[in-house]
């Protein structure tokens, strides 16, 4: 396999080759975070190609000493999923809602014992604005104020998003394990 910088020179030149390596270099994160914002397979591979496309693109933007190259392509593919998103629901809600100061804990005992992709059929069930925020502050690690910035939103409408996230996922864990 050729070196990490090598496959980046050869993606500055334009090289399919290369392009293919650093695809298949990411392919594997990439279209799991991909899964996490959209609804099926399909949706996914749709943003993650249209997400190297933009990496491909703007190559030559990326910086070395500002983020580690799995970051920036990171970065790109997260702003594509939020773009397909958008674009696929223009119902989806943003609206300013009201702050819940009351928090909703999920106990970790029950998820534990859950599969991968249970969880994330849970997360996928989720309404599109809370499900894209529960995925930014919980797996992506962005703030509120982060999330406010990226989907146009205010801080407290994301914070409410995320608690009511949490209170929709620990009724469908509780449902679960009802039906265990």
């Amino acid at each position: 396999m050729k070196s990490l910088d090598i496959v980046i020179a050869g993606c500055k030149k334009g090289d399919r080759k290369s392009q293919e390596q650093l695809y298949r270099i990411y392919y594997v994160s990439m279209v799991r975070l991909c899964m996490r914002y959209t609804k099926n397979e399909q949706d996914a591979v749709e943003v993650l190609n249209n997400g190297f496309l933009k990496v491909f693109r703007y190559i030559n933007r990326y910086e070395p000493g500002k983020a580690t190259l799995y970051t920036w392509v990171r970065t790109i593919v997260i702003h594509c999923c939020i773009d397909f998103l958008q674009l696929k629901s223009r119902n989806v809600s943003y609206e300013q809602l009201p702050d819940e100061s009351g928090s909703y804990h999920i106990d970790a005992e029950p998820i534990s014992k859950m599969q991968v992709n249970e969880l994330l059929q849970f997360i996928r069930q989720l309404p599109e604005a809370t499900m894209v925020v529960f995925n930014l502050y919980v797996i992506e690690g962005f703030t509120h104020k982060e999330i406010a910035a990226l989907i146009h939103i205010s801080e407290g409408t994301s914070k409410w998003h995320l608690s009511d996230a949490r209170k929709k996922l620990q009724h469908m864990i509780q449902c679960q394990e009802v039906k265990l």
